[in-house]
């Protein structure tokens, strides 16, 4: 007979990885190559990749992103499809189907370190990415 303490160690081995959150923030490049000059070049370099891993497409109208410092990105009117990605860039540019822009003229993301903070349009949290500034992007 198992000790009632060993249980929960007995039954967590053996439910294997967390499966991943239907929408989730998959990859962030937080220190754009280069210097940061503040060129849109160098902001777009920058930039969130969120993944939709269902079947089924899903609105992302009014979610938003959001840093520790309090920058706010509010998804425009957009779907991400099925199985789908977009990636949000710091910089100024066009929309389109699979990246959109933050329109900001300086980074958002702390090299340094910073979280990453994905909320529903009811501002329910969805997903967080965190880093500690190695290197210069994170898978979540």
């Amino acid at each position: 007979m198992l000790m009632p303490a060993l249980v929960p160690l007995v039954a967590a081995a053996f439910l294997g990885p967390a499966a991943a959150p239907p929408i989730e923030i998959d990859y962030v490049l937080y220190d754009s190559p280069g210097s940061d000059n503040g060129s849109n070049t160098s902001l777009n370099a920058e930039y969130v990749k969120v993944v939709n891993n269902t079947t089924a497409t899903v609105s992302l109208t009014k979610w938003t992103l959001r840093d520790t410092s309090g920058h706010v990105y509010t998804f425009p009117t957009y779907s991400l499809p099925a199985k789908g990605y977009v990636y949000i860039r710091s910089g100024k540019g066009t929309n389109s189907s699979k990246t959109l822009y933050w329109q900001q003229t300086w980074y958002v993301w702390n090299n340094t370190g910073d979280t990453a903070y994905l909320r529903d349009s009811k501002g329910t949290l969805k997903d967080t990415c965190t880093w500690n500034g190695i290197g210069s992007s994170t898978s979540c």
